[in-house]
């Protein structure tokens, strides 16, 4: 067995935003020669996340939508009193109590076994952002 560990770099544009990362995963996948196993997806941040959903642009819409209204970024928050970094971030913190931080995927036959509609997506809740870590940890044979 192999374990191979590989950085996706993203760059966000918008304070919420659902970027398709199937082809990255497929293409750092493909590149390892690797036959069967699994591939973990994890974002390296506390207001970014992994998702396997399905690659529609009205969902996608409605996706945001949702999100800002289950937590308002005005809401009264003590983490914004005083924040680490500077951002009056908490909303997408408290986002992030109904999210994953990662996902795996099993492969067999040097592909993903994603089901017909399912697409990897990093999910950014903090943005804009100039550069986004996404971990790889490819294990197979």
């Amino acid at each position: 067995m192999r374990v191979i560990t590989h950085t996706i770099k993203v760059p966000t544009t918008r304070p919420v935003e659902i970027i398709d990362i199937t082809d990255e995963v497929t293409t750092a996948l493909t590149l390892t020669g690797l036959d069967k196993g699994q591939i973990t997806v994890i974002s390296r941040h506390t207001t970014a996340f992994i998702n396997i959903n399905e690659k529609e642009e009205r969902l996608f819409e409605d996706m945001e939508t949702f999100l800002k209204r289950l937590v308002p970024k005005d809401g009264n928050y003590l983490h914004n009193l005083n924040p680490i970094d500077g951002r009056h971030n908490a909303h997408s913190h408290l986002l992030g109590l109904f999210m994953n931080s990662s996902e795996t995927i099993p492969f067999s036959e040097g592909k993903m076994l994603l089901g017909q509609w399912q697409s990897i997506f990093f999910v950014e809740l903090d943005g804009p952002r100039p550069e986004r870590m996404i971990l790889l940890q490819i294990s197979g044979i």
